[in-house]
């Protein structure tokens, strides 16, 4: 056999090997694209669960997930490492159960298994509007506003004023509490609890026994904490179209002079003097 004839016999060996590797790949390709996706059987919420639940096997069902599992998810295998766990946040039905969505395991459940370490629960009481219009809500961002006469003799000749005391402040709950009344009678008090550090904390437990409080909604994207000087009764006089502005002073006049009264035994004696920057 001549060196020409096994040349074209060489090409046409790797031209045939390459061909049937390139039609392999596509039909394997193919085949994997007509296949269905592998599923993952995880955990998920049987019906609807409030925040603060323990969960036990009667909240729990599995679902099937395609592809890859949220991260975090519970596998079936795995059930009963959700079992005897608080919920941090509310589940809907259907919902996988995310690890991150579950207290630590002995944590329990109510509200203190949603409270991270280094934080505290502060509840404050609030309006009755406010509360059940549902201005307020679980995850909710609101700044905390006081309104009060603060205390000393010069300040409290302005009247009452009012001042931004925390900002961007996330909202825990809010609900009802029972406290007696006067005469011994429950009633219904509207509550928040709201996340705060242990120096915040105190500074709202203050507030609350000196002042009143109020809440006001903000954007939860909105983190940026605003400088605000405060205002008091005067400015309320000085608003134009919604922007304070400078407080009106009322000119005090001086007293034209003053007398002096001296007792002597029985004799009496008046004296008068001028007024500094006054007049005679």
């Amino acid at each position: 056999m001549n060196r020409r004839v096994l040349a074209i016999l060489l090409v046409a060996f790797f031209i045939a090997a390459a061909s049937t590797y390139l039609v392999v790949r596509l039909i394997r390709n193919q085949a994997a694209a007509a296949k269905p996706p592998a599923t993952t059987l995880v955990v998920a919420a049987k019906s609807d669960i409030k925040l603060g639940t323990i969960l036990n096997a009667d909240h729990l069902t599995t679902v099937e997930i395609s592809g890859t599992p949220p991260k975090g998810s519970i596998l079936a295998k795995d059930k009963s490492k959700a079992v005897g766990r608080g919920v941090l946040s509310d589940l809907y039905e259907g919902e996988p159960i995310i690890e991150n969505r579950l207290a630590a395991a002995g944590s329990g459940g109510g509200l203190a298994a949603t409270i991270p370490q280094g934080m505290r629960a502060c509840a404050v009481k609030v309006d009755e509007v406010v509360n059940v219009s549902g201005f307020v809500t679980p995850g909710m961002r609101v700044d905390v506003l006081i309104a009060g006469t603060p205390p000393g003799q010069q300040n409290a000749a302005r009247g009452t004023e009012s001042r931004t005391l925390l900002q961007n402040i996330q909202v825990l709950s809010a609900g009802t509490d029972f406290q007696k009344d006067a005469e011994g009678k429950a009633k219904a008090v509207q509550v928040v609890n709201l996340l705060v550090t242990p120096e915040q904390a105190e500074i709202l437990s203050l507030a609350s026994n000196q002042v009143k409080i109020q809440l006001v909604l903000r954007n939860p994207l909105d983190t940026k904490v605003a400088s605000v000087p405060g205002t008091d009764t005067g400015n309320l006089f000085a608003v134009q179209n919604g922007v304070p502005g400078k407080t009106r002073r009322v000119k005090r006049v001086a007293p034209r002079f003053f007398t002096i009264v001296v007792l002597n035994g029985s004799k009496q004696t008046e004296e008068k003097f001028a007024a500094p920057g006054g007049h005679q």
